[in-house]
């Protein structure tokens, strides 16, 4: 294992360091886990069907990579039709100044990521926050920092609003209505939403100086096409439906239904405007760097999940709070949010479940503290770093994409803060109504 993680640490300064270069830096690690073995060109499976040893398509998430590319199209489809300036300027009329205006995109956000993937999340509020800060000449990089950590907060609010919620869901059996009372108790809803009101807080105050008022001149930009706008409603509404059907997806659907609609979107402008450019303008706005970075990092995270990396640390942390319930679940909470801060959530979730299951039974203790400590510590913690979550990513992509660079004191000035104020009334509240 140690080569494994000495190259994934390697990679991860040199990203932090080189923020200019990140998905050309994580590019390469993925190579050299490919080129060395530690990440075999094809998958091993058992004889249950299950993997054995993993392969480098099995370490991609296509699912993320097919949303994310299709969003991103739509969504220059959506600004090509004027639409975000339109919600600029009503929300500009509503709010008495920048700071409220940067509040309320954050808190938009998160009620949408409760229900629709982070990631589309981003694309899609992102967009109105840029068209606010042109109009009133104004910084973007908080203003998206703020809506992506946001959006990261409430994907543990409901069973549909994260993978990692799905997967604590299936192994306890939940229902969606489980999220929001179980076992007689407020659930995760709870929880969330009194990080999401504290949250809330940090962004006011990091906004504190944004006192000016903002100009009511009543004026609304006139929206050229309706038709892009129905398309990522429809996106919304798709991805909803698809979380709530009782039966199972193919892991991709989410990804699928992003690039279907941009498939449609794509004809209807072709048929429009009868040239190549309305086909091929939304296909440039897909921002391959940031795509790039995620493959890198697909690739690294496989990489040392498949040399045994992930296992280990689960094991490590199964010995370090054995014997204690308070002190297994303190672990779990604070080296979840330190674990996510580096690694996806996603496969540190997928071998934590089975371990935790173990702990309780040995224990003689309820699971559901522990469950639910690893739910919000691994949600949360990939706010803490600009490459610890797929909506960070993402929003860094989008601000690069219109010029400014993201540099790591900027994230963290808002990430770090945010992640505290959310999960300690978190890691409190779990374990006074489901650890005592």
């Amino acid at each position: 294992m140690l080569p494994a993680i000495i190259l994934f640490a390697a990679t991860y300064v040199l990203m932090l360091t080189f923020s200019k270069y990140r998905p050309y830096i994580a590019l390469a690690s993925g190579v050299i886990f490919i080129v060395s073995g530690m990440l075999p060109l094809k998958a091993v499976f058992g004889p249950d069907g299950k993997v054995v040893v993993e392969g480098i398509l099995t370490a991609l998430d296509f699912n993320v990579l097919l949303m994310i590319g299709g969003t991103m199209g739509l969504v220059q489809l959506f600004i090509d039709s004027h639409m975000p300036e339109r919600l600029a300027d009503m929300i500009m009329e509503k709010v008495p100044n920048v700071q409220w205006a940067a509040v309320s995109l954050s808190l938009f956000a998160g009620v949408i990521s409760a229900f629709v993937d982070n990631v589309a999340t981003v694309l899609m509020v992102a967009p109105v926050a840029i068209a606010i800060c042109r109009k009133l000449d104004t910084n973007p990089v908080p203003f998206i920092i703020s809506i992506a950590v946001s959006s990261n907060l409430q994907g543990a609010a409901t069973l549909v609003g994260d993978t990692t919620a799905i997967m604590l869901g299936s192994a306890l059996k939940m229902s969606f209505f489980d999220f929001i009372w179980y076992q007689g108790k407020p659930g995760m809803f709870f929880m969330v939403e009194l990080g999401a009101i504290l949250s809330a807080c940090i962004v006011y105050f990091t906004f504190r100086k944004e006192k000016g008022t903002i100009p009511k001149t009543g004026k609304m930009t006139e929206v050229t096409d309706f038709v892009p706008t129905i398309l990522l409603v429809g996106a919304i509404v798709l991805l909803i439906v698809a979380s709530f059907l009782p039966f199972e997806l193919p892991a991709e659907t989410n990804g699928l239904i992003c690039t279907a609609l941009l498939i449609i979107g794509l004809i209807y402008n072709y048929a429009k405007k009868k040239n190549l450019d309305a086909v091929m303008g939304p296909l440039k706005a897909i921002d391959l760097e940031t795509l790039g970075l995620l493959v890198g990092l697909f690739l690294m995270i496989g990489g040392i999940k498949n040399e045994g990396v992930i296992d280990a640390l689960a094991q490590l942390l199964a010995k370090l709070g054995a014997g204690n319930p308070f002190l297994m679940y303190t672990i779990i909470v604070w080296a979840s949010v330190l674990i996510s801060a580096f690694i996806d959530n996603i496969p540190y979730v997928a071998t934590m479940i089975p371990v935790i299951a173990g702990i309780a039974t040995e224990m003689g203790i309820d699971s559901t503290a522990l469950y639910f400590s690893l739910l919000s510590g691994a949600t949360l913690g990939g706010n803490c770093t600009p490459i610890g979550a797929s909506a960070n990513i993402t929003g860094i992509g989008i601000l690069r994409k219109e010029g400014f660079e993201v540099k790591n004191a900027d994230f963290f000035k808002i990430g770090i803060p945010f992640t505290l104020s959310a999960i300690i009334p978190a890691y409190i509240l779990i374990w006074i109504l489901f650890g005592v």
